[in-house]
């Protein structure tokens, strides 16, 4: 794990140094999705400056922007792309997460939702209350990563993330009991990545120990998902193989889970009947 967010904090943004490389970037994986066949995708981002003042905050997320309307501009309806602003735990100050909140509240409604991520060992979540209940308040959704580590799983800080009112958790790996029902009892959405935890050997036991087994008993709609694909070299379609090869999962099984991905999307009733109807098809295509 220390590996990845070192990648992340001193290759990945350093890459990314000008709006140019930012595009090729959002544009290079915008069409990894497609080719995959993705059709409904939520992409997130953390809207920052350039430390060398190259940008600003408001230009970069205006290249991802553009960037998306262009790409869709080309390849509308086959796929959908939205938007989630990412609050950096490790980086971002108060003050930083009422911008973002404020720069999403003003794309709406490409920009979704928002999450707060980051390096799960650093910072306080508990400075994002007034920006995610900003946030709340005109109606984006809200995922926050959620025990990723021991040290993020603290009966303090996820008390706190559930004060802020999600609608989705990422990762739910080091959950108390306690934390376990109260989960369940809100039916909340369960982001899982088994690629990155078990590469960045954030679980013990590999592929057959991954907690997906557990959740996916649970009443809580699961969404499989791809955590930075170029990094893990695991697109999302390779999550479903490896939930159906570790859990003996078949088809019907398969479809069963994306049916309830769609319940937690946010990118609106219209986006969820379209999904619903692709998922009809495809299944009267492989059971005729």
């Amino acid at each position: 794990m220390h590996s990845f967010f070192s990648v992340f904090s001193k290759s990945i943004y350093q890459l990314c140094n000008d709006l140019d490389s930012l595009a090729y970037a959002t544009h290079s994986v915008l069409q990894n999705f497609l080719a995959d066949g993705v059709r409904y995708l939520e992409l997130r981002t953390i809207p920052r400056a350039s430390p060398t003042l190259a940008f600003t905050r408001t230009e970069y997320l205006t290249t991802v922007l553009t960037t998306i309307e262009t790409f869709l501009s080309v390849h509308s309806p086959q796929i959908s792309v939205y938007l989630i602003l990412a609050i950096d735990r490790g980086n971002n100050t108060a003050a930083d997460a009422l911008s973002i909140i404020d720069l999403a509240i003003a794309h709406r409604p490409r920009v979704v939702g928002v999450d707060i991520c980051g390096n799960p060992t650093k910072g306080d979540v508990a400075l994002y209350g007034p920006a995610l209940a900003k946030a709340k308040a005109h109606g984006l959704g809200i995922t926050v990563h959620f025990a990723e580590t021991q040290a993020s799983g603290s009966e303090r800080e996820l008390s706190t993330l559930l004060s802020f009112r999600p609608d989705r958790l990422g990762h739910v790996i080091h959950v108390p009991e306690d934390f376990k029902r109260e989960i369940a009892r809100r039916r909340l959405g369960l982001e899982l990545c088994m690629s990155c935890n078990v590469h960045a050997e954030m679980i013990d036991g590999g592929f057959p120990a991954h907690h997906f087994g557990y959740w996916r008993h649970v009443d809580c709609p699961v969404v499989l998902c791809t955590d930075d694909m170029g990094f893990f070299c695991s697109p999302v379609s390779n999550e479903y193989l490896l939930a159906a090869e570790h859990f003996d999962l078949g088809r019907a099984e398969l479809l069963a889970l994306c049916r309830e991905s769609v319940d937690v999307i946010f990118g609106g009733q219209a986006e969820k009947e379209r999904m619903r109807g692709l998922l009809l098809d495809f299944e009267d295509t492989y059971t005729s």
